[in-house]
């Protein structure tokens, strides 16, 4: 037994003004399953993806369920015609959790009936990027809102970090460890755009594929500038002394290939899609680069790239 005074300072009840919970030592539990179903709700109903020809909105969330995967619905039509037929899909969300880098998370669209694989195309393109953008607000609120409290003052530390708390949900913990101070200022909003970047080269759609896909040759182009190039799905990239970063999401040989992509300077955790489209052209080959998802602020920064 310790000597009196030299004992675990964590097991010692100090003056609190609750006079409860010591240092934070016992875990709190609390239930985030009616929380995080009101707040998808919140975030992800009524969210519109459109261009120039479609739209599409999420209309119908059916399932939230532990780590969470979420099921939905969305419905699309074409902008440009009169009486347009309307269009409904389905949407899957899984790995999410504190766990999971938000790029890690699984996002798939499906159409109901045969038709409509442009707009099933709208949201893979335009539609994924901007539900992450969502997820990664939920994260932010989830630690921001829903665990005030958790972590109980001192009469010396009203802000005691590092601390173990418990979320319940569906009566499976997960444990976080809030770091982010809890405040009831609001980040800044940040707005987004697309871009579209279209050339042609002299070589077969195949050797334009394969220099994307071949780390010697991303070598070749970036001047030796590669840390990682895992060209695979589920693959990571890091390029130019780590200020480009990303994963691969698809590659399909020869016509697509499929990432999220992000510059250092960004807004943490964020990432924009990019698909790279290849088309042959009589003697050329033409490359297609759509990007949906890039902070308005660093727009003409990032074309420039």
């Amino acid at each position: 037994m310790a000597e009196w005074g030299k004992g675990d300072p964590r097991w010692i009840v100090e003056d609190r003004p609750d006079a409860t919970n010591p240092n934070n030592w016992h875990w709190k539990e609390k239930n985030a399953t009616q929380w995080s179903k009101d707040k998808f709700n919140e975030l992800l109903i009524g969210l519109n993806i459109e261009n120039e020809e479609y739209t599409c909105e999420i209309k119908e969330l059916k399932n939230v369920l532990y780590e969470w995967y979420i099921q939905g619905k969305w419905e699309g039509s074409s902008r440009t015609r009169e009486n347009p037929t309307k269009y409904e899909g389905s949407f899957d969300i899984s790995n999410l959790s504190d766990e999971n880098e938000i790029y890690e998370v699984n996002i798939t669209f499906s159409l109901d009936k045969s038709k409509g694989e442009k707009l099933k195309g709208l949201m893979k393109s335009h539609g994924e990027s901007i539900i992450r953008q969502k997820l990664i607000e939920y994260i932010r609120l989830l630690k921001e809102q829903f665990f005030q409290g958790l972590i109980l003052p001192t009469i010396n530390n009203t802000n005691t970090t590092d601390t173990k708390s418990v979320s319940s949900i569906n009566n499976s913990k997960t444990v976080i460890n809030p770091q982010i101070p809890i405040t009831e200022h609001k980040s800044p909003t940040v707005t987004f755009r697309d871009l579209k970047i279209h050339d042609k080269f002299n070589c077969t759609k195949i050797e334009l594929f394969t220099t994307f896909c071949d780390i010697n040759k991303v070598k070749a182009f970036t001047q030796n500038s590669v840390s990682q190039y895992d060209c695979r799905k589920g693959g990571f990239f890091s390029l130019f002394s780590d200020n480009i970063t990303g994963r691969f999401l698809d590659i399909v040989p020869y016509d697509r290939i499929d990432m999220l992509w992000r510059f250092k300077s960004w807004p943490s955790d964020h990432y924009s899609h990019v698909s790279l489209l290849f088309h042959d052209d009589t003697d050329q080959t033409k490359i297609l680069i759509q990007q949906t998802g890039v902070p308005s602020q660093f727009y003409d920064s990032t074309m420039v790239r």
